[in-house]
């Protein structure tokens, strides 16, 4: 029997998914799918708030998105995967909380002001995405999600949230809205190819599921190692080397790790190695899920009645929810 708690989780549709979304969420969601109740969003309308200039990105990578999640080994009798904008009640209740939080609040959320910095919106901020955590909060409570798998920046978002659900109960004198909680993955954030801060598509420092092999060795071999490692004979350092960050979070052999962690430290390990090295153990990773992934992108029909069936669930859902919202607002006329 599955756990009471509902876990909901997703991914905006802006791009197809990397490593980074398969260690920080991924991986997690098909465990416990087997554990609770499921909810996977595909938030197309939240990517509209920085790709509203390209719609057809957004629409064109809903079933991309949702070909990563099967892929991966997400089952959809296990777990009900929607489309966000699909469910307009969704937006009817961003409207209601809308009323319940102040712009300045939002503008001191630490999530949004690092997202406002890394895109350059600075005094051009669009509203649609000054509210995200806003319509991140109705999206959490029109399923009553108690259980929100999300990475350490994410942590300003869910307490939003939860200031919103109080702030809504007490007003209105209702339990209707129950609080959520975090639940942070083993893996808090995987660096990008060239050692920033965060792998994203924009940034060009991404490995993607649906990744060739042959795609794959390239991107491995750019791989930012140790600038002055100029020598195989050279000593090299294993702190803030990106293959090594790799191989932290993906090599099971650990006593091997820390074997080659040492040979690379004293010198004599060159990066090309280490990087063939990496290349098999991710390929290894990856081959099962795109080779499922492109049987599975021969049918995308099929791929959209999954979708459709899970948004349809639910709507239902979300009516009710929102009845007892509008009962709750004494605007159940």
């Amino acid at each position: 029997m599955k756990n009471q708690e509902i876990v909901l989780t997703g991914d905006r549709p802006s791009g197809p998914l990397h490593l980074g979304h398969y260690v920080g969420s991924l991986k997690n969601r098909v465990i416990l799918q087997d554990q609770y109740t499921q909810y996977v969003m595909i938030a197309d309308v939240q990517a509209l708030t920085d790709n509203f200039e390209n719609p057809q990105k957004v629409s064109d990578n809903v079933i991309e998105v949702a070909l990563d999640y099967l892929a991966v080994g997400i089952d959809p009798t296990k777990t009900t995967i929607f489309i966000q904008s699909m469910i307009p009640e969704i937006a009817e209740l961003t409207i209601f909380y809308l009323n319940l939080v102040t712009v300045n609040r939002l503008m001191r959320n630490p999530t949004i002001k690092t997202e406002i910095k890394m895109r350059g919106f600075e005094e051009s901020i669009p509203a649609g995405f000054l509210m995200y955590p806003v319509s991140q909060a109705a999206d959490i409570t029109i399923v009553k999600g108690t259980i929100i798998p999300v990475g350490e920046d994410q942590i300003p978002v869910i307490e939003q949230t939860n200031e919103i659900i109080r702030t809504f109960n007490r007003i209105y004198q209702t339990n209707v809205l129950v609080e959520a909680k975090p639940m942070l993955s083993k893996v808090a954030r995987l660096v990008g190819l060239d050692g920033q801060d965060k792998m994203s598509k924009s940034l060009g420092n991404a490995i993607f599921l649906g990744d060739s092999e042959d795609v794959l060795k390239k991107r491995v071999m750019s791989m930012y190692t140790d600038s002055n490692h100029l020598r195989v004979q050279d000593p090299g350092k294993v702190e803030g080397n990106v293959v090594f960050t790799y191989l932290d979070v993906f090599d099971t052999n650990v006593e091997k790790l820390s074997e080659l962690k040492a040979h690379y430290q004293r010198g004599g390990l060159g990066d090309v190695v280490l990087k063939n090295y990496l290349f098999e153990i991710l390929n290894e990773l990856l081959t099962p899920i795109r080779e499922k992934r492109k049987i599975l992108a021969q049918d995308r029909s099929e791929i959209m009645k999954i979708l459709l069936k899970g948004t349809a669930q639910v709507k239902v859902i979300a009516e009710k929810t929102m009845n007892e919202v509008r009962t709750s607002l004494r605007l159940n006329y």
